[in-house]
């Protein structure tokens, strides 16, 4: 930790010497508010700034960012596998990312994996771009976006809260007064959804008679004796302790009834993050949700309106960000609907759908995620998932704890794999992505079968 906090101190001294720079980073949430947090501390210091938000960091974008002429170029949630290309280009370059980095190590290179520190669940992007933050100036404030991209990245979903250096940028929001802490039902919607809704739409796990079942929902809050509505529809967030209480149990129990595994039935609850400044009821006030709405944003070309969101817009952009994630909740319905339709094809150590048009490649990695949940899929093996793209096949993939346990590792299956039939890769252990030509994809994914098959061995 104190050798990635030194190299951070570093890139800050490299940065201020600079009147300008260019922010580029992903379109995702984490991405999102890996650009935030650097937006703020560069405005605070005084230091002039455009941005770039990208699908991939490719060496088309990396010439395009190069004619762009800034004297500082710094990427944020990107720029770890692509160092040699970054190099050949000689510019003046900060890299804060935490996938993991391939390649030579340039000297401005801040990353988790650098300093001993898992990428995939230890700190996110923003987590990274916090980091250096703070050694630019007084930026704690600014812990509760690295929150909110650590839980839009999932880092928390392993143990049901966040870890390592996530927790200690979480320690610092908190104390900032910025974020709350609390052990709660972790079910999306504790915010915004009516109680019945945040039932009916509990995925992870399935429940039966409770998933998808509206009825079923209303009739469980019945028997429990909690009423629907008081003045309007009430929420996760009106109800007391007690009726709190009575649902998480009720739910354990139907779980354990049903036959699902504890380790599922465990993820019902854990630590749930409270933005404090925001208003109570919205997207913004729980982390996340906030994630999701980011992730409605950037993925649908409007990266612009995320990123005001983030800077503090509460009105033109949050109304805009709003009506996007209705249309983003309805995309990935329709998303998860084609997978249960047509169904996955197993090989021997993988399996994979093919999207075609009908997934947006944008979401098609949510949609991944998402599967691994349905009745489908098998979790004894990763998901992969394919889209068709303008500039060829985009792949997501997703793998679980217990297979990276056995030896799983998607970032480096999938960069091989592509590099194989001509395309790029990367990402993490349990959740990575690639690019490849189109036409490719059996030959792709025939080599990625192998090359996961000789990883679990």
């Amino acid at each position: 930790m104190d050798q990635m906090l030194k190299k951070a101190a570093e890139c800050a001294e490299t940065l201020k010497k600079c009147e300008e720079a260019i922010i580029v980073s992903h379109i995702d949430a984490d991405g999102l508010t890996a650009a935030g947090i650097m937006c703020m501390a560069l405005e605070r210091e005084g230091i002039d700034y455009t941005t770039k938000f990208l699908k991939k960091l490719d060496t088309t974008a990396l010439n395009e960012i190069a004619d762009i002429g800034r004297e500082l170029v710094i990427f944020t949630d990107l720029g770890s596998t692509m160092q040699k290309e970054i190099d050949a280009l000689n510019l003046n370059v900060i890299i804060s990312d935490h996938h993991q980095p391939v390649g030579v190590t340039l000297e401005h290179h801040l990353n988790p994996h650098l300093f001993g520190i898992n990428g995939t669940d230890e700190l996110s992007g923003s987590g990274t771009a916090y980091l250096f933050a703070k050694e630019i100036g007084s930026n704690m404030d600014l812990a509760g976006l690295a929150v909110v991209g650590a839980v839009g990245d999932m880092q928390d979903a392993k143990t049901g809260r966040l870890i390592g250096m996530n927790r200690h940028n979480m320690q610092d929001g908190v104390d900032a007064g910025v974020i709350s802490v609390e052990t709660d039902i972790r079910l999306f919607g504790r915010q915004t959804r009516p109680v019945y809704k945040l039932l009916e739409y509990c995925s992870d796990p399935y429940i039966p008679g409770i998933s998808a079942n509206e009825a079923g929902c209303i009739e469980f809050l019945r028997e429990l004796d909690i009423p629907l509505k008081d003045f309007g529809w009430r929420h996760w967030i009106h109800l007391n302790r007690d009726e709190k209480q009575r649902i998480v149990s009720k739910l354990m129990r139907l779980c354990m009834e049903s036959g699902i595994p504890p380790y599922k039935v465990e993820r019902i609850v854990g630590e749930v993050y409270t933005l404090q400044r925001e208003q109570e009821g919205t997207e913004l006030r729980d982390a996340t949700e906030y994630s999701t709405l980011l992730n409605a944003t950037a993925r649908y070309g409007h990266a612009d309106i995320g990123l005001n969101v983030c800077l503090g817009d509460r009105d033109e952009s949050y109304t805009f960000a709003h009506n996007l994630l209705a249309q983003h909740r309805r995309n990935l319905v329709d998303g998860l609907h084609f997978v249960k339709e047509t169904g996955v094809t197993t090989m021997k150590h993988l399996q994979y759908f093919h999207a075609g048009y009908n997934i947006q490649d944008t979401i098609i990695g949510i949609v991944a995620g998402m599967s691994a949940s349905t009745e489908s899929v098998d979790r004894r093996m990763p998901i992969i998932a394919l889209a068709d793209a303008e500039d060829g096949i985009k792949v997501s993939s997703r793998g679980t704890q217990d297979l990276i346990r056995q030896g799983l590792n998607l970032a480096v299956a999938l960069r091989e794999s592509a590099e194989q039939v001509g395309g790029t890769g990367g990402g993490h252990d349990i959740a990575a992505g690639a690019t490849i030509p189109k036409g490719e994809e059996e030959r792709f994914l025939a080599i990625l079968d192998t090359r996961i098959g000789m990883q679990l061995k």
